[in-house]
């Protein structure tokens, strides 16, 4: 399968999903890296509280096997490995008194951590 095959049927069933508040903040923190036109990789690794942790982080473009959503005009990458931990994941951004930071709501954690990134 081809690159533009992979995308187009990824893009039919988006694996996640960013709010307009999550989508707003990473064009921001892209603007301020200097990142603008760059991806957003989001994947999962082993560590933190619960066992596994959310990472997100800018690349330039995808590796062969990554998995490739448009959501407007923002290109998410995901590594194959990652994707079944993320199937379904809603990521919001939340700045309030109490709270700053990327929300993750994902219905696979059995559990996760008070920090809100660590997961099981």
């Amino acid at each position: 399968m081809d690159n533009q095959n992979q995308t187009n049927q990824t893009t039919q069933s988006t694996p996640l999903r960013l709010t307009p508040a999550a989508i707003e903040k990473i064009k921001l923190m892209m603007a301020k890296e200097g990142k603008e036109g760059s991806c957003l990789r989001v994947g999962v690794t082993t560590g933190g509280c619960a066992g596994l942790s959310y990472d997100m982080r800018f690349q330039k473009t995808p590796y062969d096997n990554d998995v490739v959503v448009q959501q407007g005009d923002l290109k998410i990458i995901i590594n194959p490995e990652s994707l079944s931990f993320l199937n379904g994941i809603e990521i919001h951004y939340v700045d309030t008194l109490k709270e700053s930071g990327f929300q993750y709501r994902n219905p696979n954690a059995k559990s996760s951590c008070g920090c809100g990134t660590s997961f099981s």
